[in-house]
């Protein structure tokens, strides 16, 4: 928690199949089953639990979350996970949920954040557990658009002001089945245009909430980024530059900037390429902010590497490396008459 007066820290992470680590009763399990490839389920756990302490937000979007069905409880799993772990971010609340196994949702402090599922409606996006209708293909017919994980839509009521919270997870591009090279580089279109689909219905609903003057912030995973692939140039645009947009109503993210060739970039994730057999970087999770919160926003990405503060703790580095091959963005905001 910062100490300026009216600051609020919202943090957005992925916290990889986060379900994994618990059990139908909602308990942590600390079996010993392995969480992710060569970690412990205990030990995972014990990972996550250090990284959100050391955070210490107000309020955190966790993709994959706890799965919520007729089997399990999502929301209860985290708020006994928070108890268990010592965060004052103990309470879960979650939006539509989906049957993926990895839900969207807010841990959040009672005593400094108040939050209200508020999903949003018109005719240019449906509600996001709706579908969209939308021509993906170019073949003058509308093909069905679905978000397999709705955007979480929340209202926020914090030291920092009033906010709308869109909590994202966007869709994969990666060619999982394929069976041939051939037949990976058809499906790994096809997921680029849906993924570009979701932005566009994303971005929609951001149009919306401008126009209603909310304060806005828009963060998650995205699985997409400027310059991250050669089908960038085949449609224009990356899904993250659509739901940015431009102009008066452009959100803002200092690492959403398309990188120079040979220039350094930013990162979040960090993923075991086993062809080339290496570690792979990649900037796919982000929190956007509207144009009236930029001049009280500070961004930093908890990257084990690359971050100062994970760099000169070693135990915080291999907890970060441990607990998920995503890190964490965090955005500090202060309140709205700190710069008057």
């Amino acid at each position: 928690m910062t100490d300026a007066p009216g600051a609020f820290r919202l943090a957005a992470w992925n916290v990889e199949w986060f379900d994994r680590l618990f059990d139908d009763a909602a308990r942590p399990d600390r079996s010993a089953g392995i969480g992710r490839y060569g970690v412990s389920k205990a030990r995972q756990l014990d990972a996550v639990a250090a990284v959100m302490r050391r955070i210490d937000a107000d309020a955190l979007v966790i993709v994959e979350a706890p799965d919520v069905s007729e089997r399990r409880a999502g929301g209860a799993a985290l708020e006994i996970f928070a108890e268990e772990a010592g965060l004052r971010t103990r309470r879960a609340r979650l939006g539509f949920p989906n049957e993926t196994q990895q839900e969207i949702a807010l841990l959040y402090d009672p005593d400094r954040v108040a939050p209200r599922h508020a999903p949003g409606e018109s005719a240019a996006a449906p509600r996001f557990d709706k579908v969209f209708g939308m021509d993906l293909d170019l073949d003058l017919r509308s093909d069905t658009l679905l978000w397999s994980k709705p955007p979480l839509e929340l209202d926020l009521d914090t030291p920092a002001g009033a906010l709308h919270l869109i909590g994202v997870h966007a869709k994969s591009k990666a060619a999982h089945g394929a069976t041939d090279a051939q037949d990976a580089l058809r499906i790994a279109i096809l997921n680029r245009r849906k993924q570009l689909a979701q932005c566009i219905w994303l971005r929609a609903r951001v149009d919306q909430r401008l126009a209603e003057g909310r304060s806005l912030v828009v963060a998650g995973d995205f699985n997409d980024g400027p310059g991250l692939d050669r089908f960038e140039s085949l449609f224009g645009r990356s899904g993250v530059e659509i739901v940015l947009g431009s102009g008066p109503t452009a959100l803002h993210d200092p690492a959403a900037v398309p990188p120079r060739i040979g220039a350094a970039a930013p990162s979040t994730a960090r993923f075991w390429d086993a062809s080339a057999e290496r570690y792979m970087n990649a900037l796919l999770d982000f929190a956007m902010v509207s144009a009236d919160l930029i001049p009280r926003a500070r961004w930093r990405i908890l990257h084990p590497f690359d971050s100062p503060e994970a760099l000169a703790d070693p135990e915080l580095q291999r907890d970060l490396l441990d607990a998920s091959d995503h890190f964490p963005v965090v955005l500090d905001l202060t309140g709205a008459d700190a710069n008057i």
